[in-house]
């Protein structure tokens, strides 16, 4: 098993899904991690089963201003933070007939502010100490859109760029930022919608073990898995009106 590079880390949406992973993922190896997320009773449960270097760490991202402060203290409180997850968000279809406002802004303010509060709230510790390495969950979404997933799929594209973004300003400081894009893996998101609607879904266990990888390897960017994300590519690369076409085309047969 490769020793990882990181002494601590947070990962936010650890109660469930990926960010569960990561976090068990991350203290098999030796890291000492902040779960954080609003679900006390399944952090402590993960707490019971990862052991001590487990911490659970109650909040919720959709509150930006404060996620930012807790994270900024965890920071100073931990003796710095090497590794920082942006993993927690949302995902609900966006209906053009009758748009749910409450919906968007949800979405909007755990995937665009809380991700964005989670990693502003490490830099400047990172910055200082010139280390350490951000990571923001984006999707595959977020790089192709989707029908009925304008706002999830603007608020994966809007992480991706942050994400490109921060790179470009911090690598001279010794920081690492990787942006992933998962697409369908089986969690607690995920099981939510329709059977049939997730082709190549992925288990937890090897998406998690694919994502760990890429972190280890001080990757920029993973996409995943590889069927979904070829189509995703490829669809990108088509004139807005071939793919519009065949999103129409894919619409009338189901």
């Amino acid at each position: 098993m490769t020793s990882p590079p990181w002494r601590t880390a947070l990962v936010t949406g650890a109660s469930s899904g990926l960010g569960r992973g990561l976090a068990f993922w991350l203290t098999r190896r030796g890291v000492k991690v902040w779960a954080g997320a609003r679900r006390t009773a399944q952090l402590e449960a993960l707490r019971a089963e990862a052991g001590e270097l487990l911490l659970p760490l109650t909040m919720d991202v959709s509150d930006a201003a404060a996620t930012f402060e807790r994270v900024r203290a965890l920071d100073g409180e931990s003796g710095g933070l090497d590794l920082v997850i942006a993993n927690a968000g949302v995902g609900e279809k966006t209906s053009a007939r009758a748009p749910d406002f409450a919906s968007i802004n949800r979405m909007i303010q755990v995937n665009v502010a809380g991700a964005s509060a989670t990693l502003c709230g490490a830099l400047p510790g990172m910055v200082e100490r010139r280390r350490g390495h951000l990571v923001g969950i984006s999707s595959l979404a977020g790089l192709l859109a989707f029908p009925g997933s304008s706002t999830y799929c603007a608020s994966k594209a809007y992480l991706k760029m942050f994400l490109d973004g921060l790179r470009l300003d911090v690598t001279r400081f010794g920081i690492d930022v990787t942006s992933i894009h998962p697409g369908f893996v089986k969690s607690e998101m995920s099981d939510k919608n329709e059977p049939g609607s997730m082709p190549f879904l992925m288990e937890l266990t090897p998406a998690v073990e694919l994502m760990g990888r890429a972190l280890l390897q001080r990757r920029q960017q993973l996409l995943y898995p590889w069927q979904t994300s070829a189509v995703v590519r490829l669809g990108g690369a088509l004139p807005v009106s071939w793919w519009n076409a065949l999103v129409k085309v894919k619409a009338r047969k189901r």
